[in-house]
């Protein structure tokens, strides 16, 4: 009789993990499903622009645009997203610093380097 019993307990505890593991995975994809982040800022400097926000659920699209010489980066929703307002789809797109002429130069000068070593 002690086996069933403890047969009975083992597979309780077997169900009950597999049962929180259903529910953590259940839980992290409604998470995702509606946890869209954006940095968010208005700045003239772009490295400046570290702040996260957890989008409100209508919003679908991150932005990222330049005004006057000051930088706006949020969340908005897509049949807002027209010129010059560019949006991206997904979790912090929208942190990326434009790079500058020099930088473009240095990895084509660098190509150029490595095709002839």
């Amino acid at each position: 009789m002690t086996g069933s019993v403890h047969d009975d307990v083992s597979g309780w505890r077997l169900f009950e993990m597999q049962l929180r593991g259903v529910l953590t995975v259940l839980l992290m994809s409604l998470c995702t499903a509606h946890g869209l982040r954006c940095y968010t800022c208005i700045t003239s400097d772009p490295k400046s622009c570290t702040d996260i926000l957890p989008c409100p659920q209508e919003y679908d699209r991150c932005t990222s645009f330049t005004l006057d010489d000051v930088l706006y980066k949020g969340c908005m929703t897509s049949n807002l997203c027209v010129p010059p307002i560019s949006c991206c789809k997904g979790d912090l797109c929208n942190g990326a610093i434009p790079t500058g002429p020099s930088v473009v130069l240095l990895l084509v000068s660098s190509a150029i380097i490595t095709l002839f070593i």
